[in-house]
């Protein structure tokens, strides 16, 4: 006896057809799964505006001991209330840092926070260094800004 011509043809296309259904609701178990399944942990956004609000107009200019202002923000989005505190440093020295700031997941913190400078020359490097909770690690790299200090 001789196979039809199309008997062939017909055993793969069902094959395709198997493996196109497992797929598909392989597809689906697993995009269940992530809609289901919490967020565990999240990430943290930190930056530094001018006083007018803007990423720009930042103090580039400065005298000895002057004071200068930039406005911080911090949004949580650690999925769970966190405490932060940020560190202001001048060419790798402490100046000061915030109280901590307690926010819970989505709130946004802007505040101004204030520096100076006690020695003049170019390029000084003034660092903000975020802190999550009670760790001694800064959780994101360090912002900065570069001021040139006169007398």
């Amino acid at each position: 006896m001789s196979k039809m011509p199309n008997e062939g043809g017909r055993v793969w296309s069902r094959l395709l057809s198997i493996v196109l259904v497992i797929a598909i609701v392989g597809a689906l178990g697993s995009l269940g799964y992530v809609i289901a399944t919490p967020k565990k942990g999240g990430q943290t956004e930190f930056y530094i505006l001018g006083l007018d609000g803007k990423a720009m107009d930042y103090p580039e200019q400065m005298k000895v001991g002057e004071e200068a202002k930039v406005i911080v923000g911090i949004v949580n989005h650690q999925q769970e209330t966190t405490s932060y505190r940020v560190e202001i440093r001048v060419d790798g020295a402490k100046y000061t840092e915030t109280a901590p700031i307690l926010l819970d997941n989505d709130e946004q913190w802007e505040g101004v926070v204030s520096f100076a400078v006690d020695s003049p020359g170019d390029n000084k490097k003034v660092e903000f260094l975020l802190y999550r909770n009670n760790d001694t690690t800064p959780c994101l790299k360090p912002l900065h800004l570069w001021v040139t200090v006169t007398e």
